[in-house]
């Protein structure tokens, strides 16, 4: 599998080559003053002088990825009900699938009804199945609840970032980007720190049910907010 998983993977690579940047249209540098090259580390200076609504949905998205863990958890979900190897990988290749089916319809989907829409509704599936995922005990309800976090994943994947992108600066688009990438990664890895910690202590059902609580809070918040910015425009 992971030889197969190489070729694509090379293909991918390779087609980047193909890519060419969009030339600026801004006047050249002067001789006498060379060009600003920022400190690795500059961007997470953004969030100061980045806009209230862009710091409102951020903080948002950032505190749903400290109650998203690892996928790693929902496959030692099955594992922890007895089932094979061969299910773990099915559910999860099941998963990818349906992501893959969904992404496009829910992409034209949140043309029609808006983003924030769709970013709410991916995030209270995700809420649900959650809440849900240390009760199942058979392979047809892991199935099902698969199938919706797949809808989940398709729904909020690209749409966050474009609401972000929508939010920050055309000119700090990269940037506002690579902030809530960097620190939603780093609140991915606390999650799953603190879920595994959970795991252990108190079991995976409580470890599920205090994610999708906490998911749900998330939603409430960013549903108060989304309203309070479409009565302002």
């Amino acid at each position: 599998m992971f030889i197969i998983a190489f070729f694509p993977g090379l293909i991918a690579i390779a087609l980047t080559f193909l890519l060419k940047d969009k030339k600026s249209s801004s006047p050249h540098h002067s001789i006498t003053s060379p060009p600003h090259h920022p400190a690795f580390f500059s961007y997470f200076r953004y969030w100061k002088k980045a806009s209230p609504g862009f710091r409102r949905l951020t903080g948002g998205l950032l505190a749903f990825a400290l109650f998203n863990s690892s996928d790693a958890f929902l496959l030692l979900a099955l594992k922890n009900q007895g089932m094979s190897d061969m299910h773990l990988i099915g559910c999860y290749i099941f998963y990818n699938l349906v992501y893959a089916l969904l992404s496009y319809p829910i992409g034209a989907i949140a043309d029609k009804f808006g983003l924030k829409t769709l970013l709410i509704a991916g995030l209270l599936v995700f809420s649900v199945v959650y809440f849900f995922f240390g009760f199942a005990t058979s392979l047809l309800a892991f199935g099902v609840l698969f199938f919706f976090y797949a809808f989940y994943a398709a729904a909020t994947e690209g749409i966050s970032k474009a609401l972000i992108t929508n939010m920050a600066d055309k000119a700090d688009t990269a940037t506002a980007i690579g902030f809530y990438t960097s620190f939603a990664s780093i609140f991915t890895l606390l999650s799953s720190s603190l879920s595994g910690l959970l795991w252990y202590a108190i079991g995976p059902k409580a470890m599920f049910m205090i994610s999708g609580i906490g998911v749900f809070g998330v939603v409430v918040y960013l549903f108060i907010f989304f309203n309070r910015k479409v009565r302002k425009g």
